[in-house]
């Protein structure tokens, strides 16, 4: 079960994971960089496809804001290259297929689906500021007008 929710305030839970390219991100070799951090439960799923869309049509204007963004499933990084090559996605997109980044950041939740429970993502996004404090966090996030509200946060900084 997750462990304590994350608030904005703290000190976000470092992180090293392989990306999609054959690449590897890292919080600490991002210091001095504002982050935007979402997690997403499925590459190619409606919604997640749909938020990952409009991260990449915005990635100009997170990119002149001074943000890097990054989103992290438990696919792995070969599913990432389909993914990305698939909707010609602009942006970083993470693999912790052990769950551990997951887990530290509260968002591995039990969900509902027809009455059944089971384990899974949350929608959810974190803004970290330059010096790796947690600005901002959206929890159960609802993907029309999240990435305008994530960019309007970025630029409040």
């Amino acid at each position: 079960m997750a462990e304590t929710l994350l608030k904005e305030g703290a000190k976000a839970p470092l992180l090293t994971l392989p990306t999609d390219g054959g690449g590897q991100v890292s919080l600490k070799a991002l210091a001095g960089k504002t982050v935007v951090l979402y997690f997403y439960p499925k590459d190619d799923t409606s919604g997640c496809t749909k938020e990952a869309i409009g991260f990449t049509e915005k990635a100009a204007s997170f990119a002149k804001a001074g943000a890097v963004v990054i989103g992290v499933s438990k696919d792995s990084p070969v599913k990432h290259d389909k993914f990305k090559d698939k909707h010609k996605l602009n942006l970083i997109l993470a693999s912790d297929e052990d769950g551990k980044v997951i887990e530290r950041y509260g968002v591995w939740v039990e969900k509902s689906l027809y009455g059944r429970k089971y384990m899974g993502i949350d929608r959810a996004t974190f803004l970290i500021d330059k010096t790796g404090v947690i600005r901002k966090v959206w929890r159960k996030v609802k993907v029309p007008g999240h990435v305008e509200a994530v960019l309007e946060a970025v630029k409040a900084l």
